[in-house]
């Protein structure tokens, strides 16, 4: 409790917990992304469980992380050598999710480019989405995305309820963003396609990031900033031609 206490009173602890929860915010925009796709494929009436479920599961995990920071920072450890390049289980797991989320932004590209065959979707199986299916997937790529931003965030602070406080307010700011941003990109095809595109990205970024290539997180999201910033313009702009052609007549 005492040392609580001496964190509150430490200006470079507030700093650390603002700076932290930015960051988490910002890391998090990936996972909310997926999680608004994926569970738009569900019947209407299960996506808002869904969402929840699925954000209030991550959050048990993230915490559930935090308490083994030990063991995760042990992760960035070699485990063996291939090409020059030491490779260790941190570097494992972004391949892997970096592999599945291509895998699954390229099947839905597929299925939104070609809507006759639509047998085929994000699971690769019915044309909707099982529930279960869709919180084990939401599940899997938060465990990417978490042991991600926990070893960033342990490279950040030492202070553990620094951490745990970060993550609780990035986990609520994606439960009240989840339902608005589904509904957006449902309402919005060009949106659909153009958060696809963000999808594969970050991607080819984990597996790049896991094959010890380096790519500095700030272009990736100014480039999905000017991106989104591109196409609410051109939203923008089909709206004021549809008004006009809506006076014309």
């Amino acid at each position: 409790m005492d040392s609580i206490l001496a964190l509150m009173q430490d200006p470079a602890a507030w700093i650390a917990l603002v700076t932290l929860v930015v960051m988490e915010v910002v890391l998090g925009i990936d996972n909310l992304i997926f999680i608004s796709i994926l569970t738009n494929k569900l019947p209407p009436e299960h996506r808002v469980q869904a969402r929840r479920i699925g954000i209030g599961l991550a959050l048990i995990m993230r915490l559930a992380l935090l308490g083994t920071i030990a063991w995760i920072v042990k992760l960035t450890n070699p485990v063996f050598e291939l090409f020059g390049h030491g490779f260790s289980w941190k570097d494992m797991i972004l391949i892997a999710g970096g592999l599945f989320l291509v895998w699954k932004a390229t099947k839905e590209i597929h299925h939104n480019v070609d809507p006759v065959d639509h047998k085929e979707d994000m699971v690769g199986g019915a044309a909707l989405t099982s529930f279960s299916a869709a919180i084990g997937q939401i599940l899997i790529l938060d465990l990417v995305f978490s042991i991600d931003s926990i070893i960033t965030a342990v490279g950040m602070t030492p202070h553990l309820p620094i951490m745990v406080v970060a993550v609780l307010a990035a986990v609520t700011v994606m439960l009240l963003a989840a339902t608005p941003l589904a509904n957006f990109i449902e309402k919005n095809p060009t949106i659909v396609m153009l958060a696809l595109a963000f999808l594969l990205m970050i991607g080819t970024t984990l597996i790049a990031e896991g094959m010890g290539f380096h790519v500095p997180k700030g272009y990736i999201y100014a480039a999905m900033a000017f991106s989104a910033l591109v196409e609410v313009l051109n939203m923008v702009s089909r709206n004021a031609r549809q008004k006009n052609k809506g006076a014309g007549h």
